[in-house]
């Protein structure tokens, strides 16, 4: 049985959610780097974590699914700057492309398990984790979203049919 969601789906999904982080990306650059790690109001620390966050846990669902096992999160400090952190994004998607274009329908049903932070094991089929990323992307650009307005920034619109008007092609 096929999963629900093709590989051709999960890619859209995945080119989806780089357009909308550049679009946030971008609105960062008009804010000085005290801005960015200042101190807000939030879940997270200042937006310079949040978008650290974002980035952090993208790296570690992609070592998952490699088959390395990172044992702890890399630290939001390791970013000096917005610029060294949207470097790093860029790579991790880089990385993110290639194993996306290599995964095959059969590939995505199959069962995956990990260890989680916490010494835990879970398993799932693959398409599962890939979809679970993508939702937690979703989630927490709303939070970047909040933060800008809270650093006196329009945030930019990033919703999927936003990006197929503004004719993103997946």
């Amino acid at each position: 049985m096929a999963p629900p969601l093709s590989q051709p789906a999960l890619v859209e999904l995945f080119t989806y959610n780089y357009w909308a982080r550049d679009r946030h990306l971008q609105a960062c650059e008009t804010l000085t780097e005290e801005q960015v790690w200042r101190p807000l109001v939030s879940g997270f620390p200042s937006l310079g974590f949040a978008l650290a966050h974002l980035v952090i846990v993208e790296w570690l669902w992609l070592e998952r699914w490699q088959g390395r096992l990172p044992h702890a999160l890399r630290s939001p400090e390791e970013f000096s700057s917005l610029a060294a952190l949207s470097a790093r994004w860029r790579l991790v998607e880089s990385e993110m492309k290639a194993y996306l274009a290599h995964l095959d329908e059969k590939a995505l049903e199959q069962p995956f398990s990990y260890v989680n932070l916490e010494g835990q094991t879970w398993t799932y089929p693959l398409w599962h984790t890939l979809l679970h990323l993508i939702n937690h992307q979703t989630y927490h650009r709303g939070q970047v979203a909040g933060l800008l307005r809270q650093l006196g920034v329009q945030p930019p619109g990033v919703d999927f049919l936003v990006g197929q008007d503004m004719g993103l092609r997946l």
